[in-house]
């Protein structure tokens, strides 16, 4: 079984917009609570950052669990699903803080937006330390107003009650998944540790716990519950090893984000612990050298690219990209669902795994 169908664009469209909408709206009603004696960039920023761009695939994941356990289509839920988007870019505000990326969706990150809004304005003191800390708090209140917006989305209390049980797990998942991959770090992490670190800090909360929030939301049972995680936590990682396939090998015209940022990070990825497990004893003396170099050229890392090909490490992820695809969709196949939200998900399951960016 393969992962080759098109998401239906009308209705994918269509509720992105719907999404993008309903974040303009609350990120609007914040500005007049905006305090006046403070300077506006942390506002503005965040709420360029918030709707330039993404894919929007966690709230149309939580949609459509929402609607898999039975729940009517209607404003509360697009609103209460749109709020993960929050969630979202709280994440990879810190994420991209922690790893020194400077790139985010092809313009400056967060942190380094600010450090060169310091730069240029010649002010007192570190002008990186002003922009790291300037985006830990822009990310802080991502997190802030995620739980405002899910909280005053219109559903009735005992549902949110409910949705937010699943929603705590989630962020606790995310920020033990973010620490994990910090430990991971120190040390050349195995195969089996980096996969935990995928499920954890991005996958999971990417499809899985989405899909559980919006069907908890509508009161889904135990066996629905259970079924969604059978198809998202394959779904997840297939995801995630996708993104970090793509964090060497894509075009950052595409992705928005440096081919090198990973690379000299030495970021503990499955395909990496896979081409230092098959490396010879050359290949290995060169990943020593090169994988976490921080001054790696345009060089370096085509001779790492070409070590992780040479190692077998690339064919072997991409076998597992498919190997998680197909049992994701098995799972999809016999889950109590109805014909439509199977469909959608398996069409939003292509997006995830199938893509260039």
């Amino acid at each position: 079984m393969t992962v080759e169908m098109a998401a239906p664009l009308g209705l994918a469209e269509d509720l992105r917009s719907r999404f993008d909408a309903r974040l303009a709206a609350f990120l609007d009603r914040q500005d007049p609570d905006w305090p006046d004696s403070t300077p506006r960039d942390v506002f503005t920023t965040l709420r360029r950052f918030v709707l330039a761009g993404g894919k929007r695939l966690r709230p149309s994941f939580c949609y459509w669990g929402w609607r898999a356990a039975g729940g009517p289509d209607g404003t509360p839920i697009v609103t209460a699903a749109a709020a993960l988007e929050l969630f979202h870019a709280f994440a990879l505000i810190h994420d991209d803080i922690m790893d020194g990326s400077d790139q985010r969706r092809g313009e400056p990150s967060v942190h380094r937006r600010f450090t060169d809004v310091h730069a240029r304005s010649r002010w007192r003191g570190d002008s990186a330390a002003y922009g790291r800390s300037t985006a830990l708090l822009c990310g802080d209140l991502c997190a802030a107003w995620a739980d405002q917006m899910f909280h005053e989305c219109g559903l009735e209390t005992e549902q949110l009650l409910r949705g937010y049980r699943m929603f705590s797990a989630m962020r606790t998942e995310v920020i033990a998944g973010q620490y994990l991959d910090l430990v991971s770090g120190v040390d050349e992490a195995s195969v089996e540790s980096a996969l935990t670190v995928i499920r954890l800090k991005s996958g999971r909360y990417t499809i899985t716990r989405p899909l559980q929030i919006g069907a908890t939301l509508a009161g889904a049972g135990a066996e629905l519950v259970d079924a969604l995680a059978d198809f998202g936590d394959p779904l997840g990682d297939a995801f995630q090893l996708r993104d970090d396939v793509l964090g060497v090998f894509g075009d950052p015209t595409v992705t928005g984000k440096s081919t090198l940022d990973d690379l000299r990070e030495g970021k503990p990825t499955v395909m990496m612990g896979l081409a230092r497990a098959a490396a010879d004893q050359r290949q290995a003396a060169r990943l020593t050298v090169l994988f976490g170099n921080p001054y790696l050229d345009a060089a370096g890392a085509a001779e790492l690219r070409g070590i992780i090909m040479d190692t077998g490490a690339l064919d072997r992820i991409e076998q597992m990209i498919r190997v998680r695809s197909d049992a994701a969709l098995s799972a999809l196949a016999e889950a109590p669902l109805s014909d439509e939200a199977r469909e959608v998900l398996a069409a939003l399951a292509a997006e995830a795994v199938d893509r260039h960016v």
